[in-house]
């Protein structure tokens, strides 16, 4: 959609060039000749302008270089093929259809004229506030830095985040019970959460495991997981069957399972990178300590963290404290036995557990063998006795003889991250904070309550979201985005002061985006609850940023051309900056307008992906209209001080430059 705003922007300004000059009085074909002068030069600076901003973004490794590039490719490749059709297809088409307008009468001639008058008094306004500004050069100066301030104020009001949480139409459900609880219990809780799901409005099916969890991805008697598909997004207009409503309605459904620990959670905001969304922290001993120094220490973490009011949810899937049923092998008792102690663990692993043999093939299909004993004679731990085992002499050995089954308690699992053992914690920021907001509380209270053997890392989707933080920041991005648009106007323009002109209004762009992504956010929390607000300054808002330096640049390069052009025809230096802001406005508004307009359904968003249409939406529009009705009246200003400063503004040679202008046709 971003590209439906860019491709008509080069054929409106050839159409109004063309359009002006058969309006002074030439026939459309010279009038098309005369405005391809004019106009080449802007086309072709516009589409180098907007191909350029995102070629430092090609140098950016990871996800976010991934998500920089597609949008780079297809910006680049709309706007060259915009380009060509303006500078070859526009003209043509507009010589043979526009002719001269005749005179005509009516409601409808009425309201043009109506029209016409009103912009014709808008745009003499404009050159008259445009002058004023042109002649206090220091309240320009003033004005741009309150402008860039202003923008760094509402960027900081605004939480940062990496992905937004999308509805992907469907959703993840844990369920935990007490540990060691009985697959019969599991069962009875599931059945409850069932029945809760798939009496929720807007639920169409689910899908369940018993004996699974999807967190720990480890099997075991008391957890079950389930995949709850929502219907269509066309069937879920209503705000109550939103995905952050569903999700939040779920929840506060299965709270009130006394039996069980049950909660639903977003899939991670790319597929296949992690197994959920939020943000999943991993809790690291680094000490090499006992599971028991592990357990306190996150116990003391997570009492800590729940306190924070950044956190909505948190759970972890280390279990320290599952009853088990400990075999003691008596070594001594083996080797007086005379017994291989191998046989003796390889024999209680066979039959008490299961023991892989090999493969065999049959009809058509590769096969496994295992071995152990059946499942009634294994049921209890005192079974083992059941057991032999043979020694040196030949002679069976009841395993009963040479172990004991002591209860106690133990981890379910352990986890290794990074090579420290470690425990998981997966959880969600709370309704009106990002999760930029909630890891940085949870880096806090690290810091606050844990000691020195400790420590932490990020793993999924965080893991992502931390590496692109630490890579290249946004900020150096924007950075060489504003410094290859200035190589290639540079280049284009022969001259180290123009690319100032056309790039020092950015400024009041930049505070569009963010003060327009503010008010919404603050408009929306007013209006919404807050876990339906998740307009955040993301991944997506920074690739709208990036693009409004191309924006902003085509609006300062069709004033700046046709002034640096009639200040070359020996104009003075003022007129032709207002000159060329005066014939300018209207291509500049058509082309601004078609743009936003382009971008509406981008703000209104909705279904599969709207957050980040939404936020990319809000971003561009922001900073588009800012640019349109603020920016636009600096540019006169901003070339007529930067064409003095750089010593330009000195009356030309009159050696190299007629004295007064070219005759115009028509004029």
């Amino acid at each position: 959609m971003l590209a439906i705003g860019l491709v008509v922007d080069d054929a409106i300004v050839v159409v109004e060039g063309v359009e002006r000059h058969i309006e002074e009085g030439l026939t459309p074909k010279a009038a098309a000749l005369k405005a391809m002068e004019e106009l080449t030069g802007p086309v072709v600076g516009i589409a180098l302008v907007l191909s350029a901003v995102f070629v430092p973004t090609a140098f950016i490794p990871g996800i976010t270089g991934r998500l920089y590039q597609q949008f780079a490719v297809t910006i680049a490749i709309s706007v060259l093929l915009s380009a060509f059709n303006a500078l070859t297809l526009s003209p043509a088409l507009a010589a043979l259809l526009l002719r001269p307008k005749e005179p005509s009468h009516g409601l409808l001639r009425r309201f043009f004229d109506w029209f016409n008058r009103r912009f014709e008094q808008a745009t003499d306004g404009y050159v008259h506030w445009s002058g004023v500004l042109l002649q206090k050069t220091i309240v320009v100066v003033v004005l741009l830095v309150v402008f860039g301030v202003a923008a760094g104020f509402f960027a900081n009001r605004v939480p940062s985040s990496f992905l937004p949480d999308e509805d992907q139409g469907y959703a993840y459900v844990n369920v935990q019970l007490p540990n060691g609880a009985s697959l019969e219990r599991t069962t009875a809780v599931a059945a409850d959460v069932e029945k809760i799901i798939s009496s929720t409005p807007g639920v169409q099916y689910t899908t369940g495991f018993v004996g699974f969890s999807l967190l720990s991805f480890v099997r075991t008697s008391y957890n079950a997981t389930y995949f709850v598909t929502f219907k269509p997004w066309d069937e879920r207009k209503t705000r109550d069957q939103q995905f952050q409503t569903l999700k939040a309605h779920l929840n506060q459904e299965f709270s009130k399972l006394p039996a069980a620990v049950v909660f639903g959670f977003s899939p991670p905001a790319i597929p296949g990178v992690g197994t959920a969304g939020g943000f999943t922290f991993m809790f690291e001993d680094r000490s090499g300590g006992d599971i028991q120094f592990l357990s306190k220490n996150l116990g003391t973490f997570l009492e800590a963290a729940r306190k924070r009011p950044e956190i909505a949810s948190l759970s972890t899937t280390f279990l320290s404290s599952v009853p088990q049923e400990f075999v003691d092998v008596n070594r001594d008792k083996v080797l007086k036995q005379g017994v291989n102690l191998n046989d003796v663990y390889r024999t209680i692993q066979a039959f008490m557990g299961g023991y892989f043999i090999n493969y065999f093939n049959r009809f058509g299909r590769q096969w496994q063998v295992y071995i152990e004993a059946e499942g009634e004679d294994r049921s209890r731990a005192e079974d083992v006795g059941q057991f032999y085992v043979r020694n040196n002499k030949g002679e069976n050995v009841p395993l009963s003889t040479l172990t004991s089954v002591k209860p106690r308690l133990g981890p379910e699992f352990t986890l290794r991250f990074n090579e420290y053992r470690s425990a998981q914690i997966n959880g969600s920021a709370a309704p009106g904070y990002s999760a930029d907001q909630a890891t940085a509380a949870l880096e806090d209270v690290f810091r606050q309550t844990m000691p020195r053997e400790m420590g932490f890392d990020y793993s999924g989707i965080s893991f992502q979201e931390q590496k692109a933080r630490e890579g290249v920041p946004p900020a150096i991005v924007f950075g060489l985005s504003l410094l290859f648009v200035f190589l290639i106007l540079a280049a284009l323009y022969e001259s180290w002061s123009l690319p100032f002109s056309v790039l020092l209004s950015t400024p009041v762009a930049i505070f569009g985006a963010f003060f327009v992504l503010w008010l919404r956010r603050v408009i929306l929390s007013a209006i919404l609850p807050l876990y339906l607000v998740q307009i955040e300054s993301d991944i997506y808002s920074q690739i709208g940023l990036v693009m409004l330096i191309g924006l902003t640049a085509k609006n300062a390069i069709l004033i700046v051309e046709f002034a640096k052009d009639q200040y070359e025809h020996g104009k003075p230096l003022a007129d032709a900056a207002l000159e060329g802001a005066k014939l300018r406005l209207r291509p500049i508004l058509m082309t601004s307008f078609a743009f936003i307009l382009g971008c509406v359904p981008l703000w209104t968003a909705s279904g599969a992906g709207a957050v980040s249409r939404q936020i990319m939406g809000t971003t561009v529009i922001g900073g588009m209209v800012a640019a349109s009705a603020l920016g636009i009246f600096f540019v006169p200003a901003i070339f007529s001080l930067v064409e003095k400063w750089s010593g330009a503004g000195k009356e030309p040679a009159s050696g190299s430059l007629p004295a007064t202008p070219a005759p115009v046709p028509g004029d």
